[in-house]
């Protein structure tokens, strides 16, 4: 069993910047992929990026080159650094870890861009 805690989401203007994090506990945080998703109001939730647990990292185009994964496994974290934030960023950002065909979410972070 994995509990994830996402923290780290608010406002933001435009063409600001948030750094999400998600803390794992009650399980062995490195062997799992780590990623993050998103769903915004009366849309379905969507994948945005996610990290192996050998580093390897892959992003849904419309956050490539503007977001960052990235995992210390010594203190059980995940990120996400956001920069160069849109209003279409604007969803509650979730936490999951995967391993085989067993997952887990965590609760959810708002994250709001606007002016």
């Amino acid at each position: 069993q994995v509990q994830l805690v996402e923290s780290g989401g608010g406002l933001v203007q435009p063409g600001g910047s948030l750094r999400l994090s998600c803390i794992a506990s009650g399980s062995t945080f490195s062997g799992y992929t780590m990623g993050w998703y998103r769903q915004a109001p009366g849309k379905q939730r969507e994948w945005v990026a996610h990290i192996t647990s050998g580093g390897i990292t892959n992003y849904a185009d419309s956050v490539r080159g503007r977001f960052t994964i990235s995992r210390d496994n010594a203190k059980n974290t995940m990120y996400l650094q956001m920069n160069s934030l849109k209003p279409e960023d604007t969803a509650v950002y979730y936490c999951n870890a995967r391993w085989l065909s067993i997952q887990y979410w965590g609760q959810g972070s708002q994250v709001t861009v606007s002016s």
